[in-house]
């Protein structure tokens, strides 16, 4: 047996989520069914780096697998691309040891959050950013999201449906980008919560249309309740953008 491992790119619109559920399309069901048809039916187990929700993007998913099969491995991501839908793309794959694992050797991850900022919709945006028509003050944010760099519970900025007990992570980076009428928000830790990118997004942006101080983030963070945070943004301007294993830094 041999480990593989692989990116995947996918656009999140017509997916339930990653995670495999009875009766709906997932990108690992896609994942899965394309190995199947690859080892003769026989059921090849995907695993990943973590789980997206429904209507989430990924630049830089990454999966791991084992296959007894003997196919070179530039002939791997052909193969698989050739039986994806046009949703999901291989863009890279290599081998790797027979202990290494996705989810547990990650050092950090960057989510990207994109906000469409205009009065007027798009269509062409509207599953992959998010529409929002009120002023923003980009200054404070930043000064907002400094609070929110470093090791903290994130409780506040967690969905309260999460089963995690241990909430304290560590946000190394949040930057503010801007293109245009684009806002992009990224984020980069070692950890994120379920919802966790999405909650502190919508909190940020609450700062940023007034509707918060930047010097409130503090006590936010120390209510450790969900009710304390802002509303969660919605999924289709979120992104996975990347996971590290090995350097992970401002220039990783």
């Amino acid at each position: 047996m041999q480990r593989f491992k692989c990116i995947v790119t996918y656009d999140g619109t017509l997916f339930a989520g990653y995670q495999v559920q009875p009766g709906k399309r997932t990108v690992q069901g896609e994942l899965e069914r394309a190995l199947k048809k690859i080892h003769k039916g026989e059921d090849i187990r995907v695993t990943a780096s973590g789980r997206t929700d429904a209507g989430v993007h990924a630049r830089g998913q990454v999966i791991h697998f084992d296959s007894p099969l003997n196919i070179p491995i530039e002939k791997w991501e052909i193969a698989l691309n050739s039986l994806l839908p046009d949703d999901v793309v291989i863009i890279g794959t290599e081998t790797v040891s027979d202990d290494f694992h996705v989810r547990f050797d990650a050092k950090g991850k960057e989510y990207r959050y994109f906000v469409h900022r205009s009065s007027r919709r798009d269509p062409f945006n509207r599953h992959y950013a998010y529409q929002y028509p009120y002023t923003i003050n980009t200054d404070a944010i930043r000064q907002a999201a400094a609070y929110l760099i470093g090791t903290h519970d994130f409780t506040s900025f967690c969905s309260a449906k999460t089963e995690v007990e241990d909430k304290v992570r560590e946000l190394q980076e949040i930057d503010v980008l801007e293109e245009g009428n684009m806002l992009i928000f990224r984020f980069r830790g070692s950890g994120f919560l379920y919802n966790m990118v999405r909650i502190l997004t919508g909190t940020l942006l609450e700062v940023g249309s007034g509707e918060r101080a930047p010097d409130s983030m503090p006590s936010v963070l120390k209510e450790k309740n969900r009710s304390a945070a802002g509303k969660t943004a919605p999924p289709q301007g979120l992104y996975l953008w990347k996971v590290f294993y090995k350097n992970f830094g401002k220039n990783s």
